[in-house]
């Protein structure tokens, strides 16, 4: 998600060189460089386990039909409409619906998940607070940290982290060349340190004051848990999570190319559609998989909502679109959505948990474009669409 308010004047013209993140996302080569980033960039391997569990499926068809703008549409017609690449649905732990548009993709694909990254950064957090490597989500991020001292960060806690509510930082403008976010691209894709880039950011606003969606943010909390467990942010994910989940494939994170090379806590991951529905079916059990507790209740349900108002959906401000809320590095979609909740990355990622009705939709797409919120809106109302149906089987 980035800003919706008028974009500022650019203040010069970039390079080529500046350039090569939006050659990357731009259609149609997009639709190879989204599945292709281990060939782009340098990796971290996360890794598997030695014991798989495979996922049952029913693959069938789905006669769904969602409303859009006063029009019904068909699923093929959201794939065809919205440049989906992959579409997994899961019913009480059972594909019953799986396809592969995007012209690379497959079962075994590896999706770039851009910002839907911060969602399993959350989740890893969580799992560190359960093991007592961070102390408290009160804790100030200086506390881990401390080259941030003397930093806009200074004085944030890991909550504020959490909620997007530090106030450092601008809204995250990609189409303007000097905006942070793009300073922040271009220092991952041409060489440089990011943490001078994160350091640079001016506080905006009093902390905890209002939401301001940051990958800058996230960015923070995936140092910090590297800093907390003594591990990176690849090893902690495959011994918590890929390994815990039988996932089908291992994972990985892309790095910055520039030393010392570092993981995107919020934007790097690239997992198989399949193995990020298994993160959905953890969020959907309450924390769950394979009868053994691998994150906490408390944190599933601290993602799914939260009674601060400046997170409720709708009240987001400029940063967010208005039939979204915030928590724990989830987007929330309240009480009209029967609490269902998502992970959304730029160009149309989406990890969608509705757990009242079991199900879990992940949704992969080549947008030409990082934010679009009428396919954003129209996706919404597709997925509801497709809950809303699988719940009525039960």
């Amino acid at each position: 998600m980035t800003s919706t308010t008028e974009r500022p004047v650019a203040s010069r013209e970039p390079s080529w060189w500046d350039k090569q993140g939006d050659l990357i996302m731009r259609r149609p080569f997009n639709e190879w460089t989204f599945t292709h980033m281990n060939w782009l960039m340098p990796t971290e391997r996360v890794a598997r386990g030695a014991t798989h569990l495979p996922l049952r499926a029913d693959n069938r068809p789905l006669p769904v039909r969602y409303t859009f703008s006063g029009h019904e549409h068909t699923l093929a017609e959201l794939h065809r409409r919205t440049f989906t690449t992959a579409f997994v649905v899961l019913h009480r732990g059972v594909i019953v619906h799986e396809t592969y548009p995007g012209a690379f993709t497959g079962p075994r694909t590896r999706m770039q998940l851009f910002s839907l990254s911060k969602s399993v950064t959350s989740i890893l957090v969580g799992i560190a607070l359960d093991e007592g490597l961070i102390g408290s989500e009160k804790d100030q991020i200086t506390d881990y940290r401390p080259d941030f001292l003397g930093t806009a960060y200074e004085g944030n806690t890991i909550a504020e982290l959490l909620d997007m509510t530090t106030g450092v930082g601008d809204l995250e403008t990609w189409e303007v060349p000097d905006s942070g976010i793009k300073r922040f691209e271009q220092t991952i894709m041409g060489g440089g340190d990011i943490a001078d880039v994160v350091r640079a950011a001016t506080r905006t606003a009093p902390a905890g004051e209002r939401f301001n969606y940051s990958t800058f943010d996230t960015q923070m909390l995936g140092w910090v848990l590297e800093a907390a467990t003594g591990q990176s942010l690849a090893s902690y994910a495959s011994t918590r999570l890929w390994q815990k989940l039988g996932c089908d494939r291992d994972a990985y994170y892309w790095l910055t190319r520039g030393r010392p090379r570092t993981a995107i806590g919020g934007g790097s991951l690239n997992a198989t559609a399949r193995d990020v529905a298994r993160i959905g079916l953890l969020m959907a059990g309450d924390g769950v998989a394979g009868g053994e507790q691998i994150v906490s209740r408390d944190w599933v349900r601290r993602s799914r909502g939260n009674d601060k108002p400046q997170l409720a959906v709708g009240s987001l401000g400029p940063s967010g679109y208005d039939h979204y809320g915030y928590a724990n590095q989830w987007w929330t979609l309240g009480s009209e959505h029967s609490g269902a909740f998502t992970g959304l990355g730029v160009h149309g990622q989406y990890l969608y948990v509705y757990p009242d009705a079991e199900v879990v939709i992940v949704k992969c797409s080549a947008w030409p474009t990082q934010d679009d919120a009428r396919r954003d809106a129209e996706t919404v109302a597709a997925l509801r669409s497709v809950a809303d149906h699988l719940a009525r089987t039960r």
